[in-house]
């Protein structure tokens, strides 16, 4: 069974492509609500982040405090760091496990959606890499419009991510996202190649 990566930067519209692969019957894994769950359940992760954050960063009834955490990482770069070796080698394990699963279930193949794929370095872990690509200024639209906040401050989030133009040129495959019938025949033209590979 072939793993494949899709990874892309904010704005880029990668659950859209990845929508689209589920929507011929292909499994995903969404690294970024897998990392929100397992942040709320799973034990030992849960006592390693309030052991460094301290016990605010959970509620009275033991789900995370998204706002407060936010407050402590968002502008430290060092803090964010930390959070990351705290949750990336949990998920990790939890995406092994579930791609484990799709072989034992046959799929031809299965994704895993991960914003952070070739920062962490894990690209290497995948038989392709997929990078979906699309123009800033689409980027910065969708972004202003999903998160109801200004130009100004979508930039800063993107400036703080690998420049787009470096994903592209590390990718097996770049889907390019402009429009909604340019990806899906991008994905169809990707799935018959995954099935017959």
């Amino acid at each position: 069974m072939l793993k494949i990566g899709v990874t892309g930067g904010i704005g880029s519209g990668k659950s859209s492509v990845c929508n689209e692969f589920a929507s011929l019957g292909i499994p995903v894994y969404d690294s970024d609500a897998r990392a929100k769950f397992l942040m709320n359940q799973d034990t030992a992760l849960k006592e390693a982040i309030s052991h460094h954050f301290g016990s605010k960063a959970y509620t009275e009834n033991g789900k995370l405090d998204r706002t407060y955490l936010s407050s402590i990482v968002f502008n430290n770069s060092d803090q964010l760091s930390i959070l990351n070796q705290l949750v990336h080698p949990v998920v990790m394990r939890d995406s092994k496990e579930w791609f484990a699963q799709q072989m034992h279930d046959k799929q031809p193949y299965a994704i895993k959606e991960s914003a952070l794929l070739f920062e962490i370095g894990i690209a290497d872990q995948f038989d392709y890499v997929i990078v979906v690509a699309v123009g800033l200024d689409v980027r910065i639209q969708r972004v202003m419009n999903r998160d109801k906040v200004n130009k100004e401050q979508v930039l800063r989030r993107i400036n703080k991510q690998m420049p787009q133009e470096k994903k592209v040129q590390l990718a097996d495959h770049v889907i390019q996202n402009e429009t909604w019938e340019v990806m899906r025949s991008s994905v169809k033209e990707l799935d018959a190649l995954f099935r017959t590979i």
